[in-house]
């Protein structure tokens, strides 16, 4: 809805003023509004450069876990042994869970 900032505003007086039919009226005015529906519908065909992946394959080389390192039995990441925290109950946990 477009607003006229150069009118001049209402002063108290004025607003006691309005008449009942006024009022009636622009609340009528303010719910009579509605909701663009096409731009949702429009969002839902959109597809996104690059997001298909189901043909891709991971370039990655996965290294097996390394005698100096251990995983956290809470967060279950891979970490050095330089982050080892404490060990509860005989299993390892790193300094980020601890």
């Amino acid at each position: 809805m477009a607003t006229d900032y150069d009118t001049p505003r209402k002063t108290d007086d004025d607003v006691d003023s309005d008449s009942i039919e006024e009022l009636k009226a622009r609340r009528s005015d303010k719910s009579s509004s509605s909701v663009d529906v096409d731009d949702f519908d429009a969002a839902e065909g959109l597809e996104l450069p690059g997001a298909d992946l189901s043909n891709e394959e991971l370039a990655v080389r996965v290294l097996p876990k390394q005698a100096d390192e251990f995983t956290c039995m809470s967060c279950f990441l891979v970490h050095h042994r330089s982050q080892l925290a404490r060990e509860k109950n005989g299993q390892p946990i790193c300094r980020d869970c601890d």
